[in-house]
């Protein structure tokens, strides 16, 4: 079997959360001793909870992950970041040492970091909490060729969701967060977001790691080349990612379809996972009610993408860093919107009739 029929059989082992149970939360939360819709969007992360785990109240999520996906990338060459492509290794060996952000954060809501090698230019030590799936070292300049080829993409994809499987099936892993690493990785990103929502190039291009004027007006003519060149046909997400994605973005696409096959519940954090997240949404649609949005970036593209999905997201604390960092930090509410519905009193419970 291909890795691109492999993908299409996980996409097909999605099934839509259940419907009765998210019912069942959202009476339940008409009982709880609040006015009705006062926790907001809390109330609507609880009631998806009930849908992905199949029980009201929903089980807390105690053992969360993040799983770090990190590759290289050929059109980095055109001069669309100021950072050197070394800084995706160094960046990988400081997320094993345990010094970057996503370690302290995922310290601070005790969730285990695992980090996935699927496109790392230069070479990476071994490590603990590194996982070794490189399909290739980095992608082709996506804006004069593809990317990587449907099957290094379809590779890719499966490289993510065995790691995810692995977590949930074997570590006990019941919230999955998606991390990314990668120099120059927010051009593939707007890439993907322009190509799969129609949204125009500049409503989807932003200045990741924080470009100048003349570098950002650059970015957006070669993202404009690369959806020229490739003519996108957003009914073939598969061939929309191996054109104009990025390794990682299919990692990830393949940690949101693994999660969904398993019923566990997916947290993205910002552009590039939102990305992905509309890879994953084409190629099977029910993904999306097991994803929530962590947060939402300062990345013209994320709230683009996030529209397109349906999702709303949990934060919005200005932030553009990648890694994993928003969807750790609203790790702590989806574990509140969950013990809101199994441990907050009723109306009855404390004598209050009507």
């Amino acid at each position: 079997m291909s890795f691109e029929d492999r993908v299409a059989e996980l996409a097909g082992d999605v099934f839509p959360p259940d419907a009765g149970e998210m019912e069942a939360a959202r009476r339940r939360h008409l009982t709880l001793t609040k006015p009705p819709g006062s926790l907001g969007r809390v109330e609507r992360v609880g009631v998806a909870l009930a849908g992905i785990s199949g029980a009201c109240p929903p089980p807390v999520p105690f053992h969360p992950a993040v799983v770090v996906c990190a590759g290289d990338h050929g059109v980095l060459a055109r001069g669309v970041s100021p950072w050197p492509q070394e800084v995706t290794a160094a960046m990988v060996a400081n997320f094993c040492a345990g010094g970057a952000a996503v370690n302290v954060l995922a310290r601070s809501v005790g969730a285990r970091v695992s980090v996935l090698d699927v496109g790392v230019a230069s070479g990476v030590r071994d490590h603990p909490l590194l996982r070794r799936a490189r399909v290739r070292p980095g992608t082709d300049d996506l804006s004069r060729a593809a990317a990587m080829s449907r099957e290094e993409a379809a590779r890719a994809v499966m490289a993510g969701a065995h790691l995810a499987e692995e977590l949930v099936e074997s570590g006990g892993v019941d919230l999955l967060v998606t991390g990314d690493m990668g120099i120059g990785n927010t051009t593939p990103a707007a890439c993907l977001i322009s190509a799969l929502t129609g949204c125009p190039v500049e409503a989807a291009t932003g200045r990741g790691t924080g470009i100048d004027d003349e570098t950002l007006a650059l970015k957006r003519r070669i993202v404009s080349e690369a959806i020229e060149l490739h003519a996108p046909d957003a009914d073939d997400p598969l061939g929309v990612l191996a054109a104009l994605g990025g390794l990682e973005h299919a990692a990830i696409c393949g940690v949101i379809l693994s999660g969904a096959a398993l019923g566990v519940p997916v947290m993205l954090d910002g552009v590039v996972s939102n990305s992905a997240a509309l890879v994953a949404g084409a190629l099977a649609p029910e993904s999306v009610g097991y994803l929530f949005a962590g947060h939402r970036s300062s990345e013209p593209g994320a709230p683009v993408a996030l529209e397109s999905l349906g999702l709303e997201p949990i934060l919005d604390l200005g932030m553009r860093l990648g890694e994993g960092t928003g969807g750790l930090l609203a790790v702590p509410v989806v574990q509140g919107a969950a013990r809101i519905l199994s441990q907050m009193a009723t109306f009855e419970d404390v004598g209050i009739e009507g």
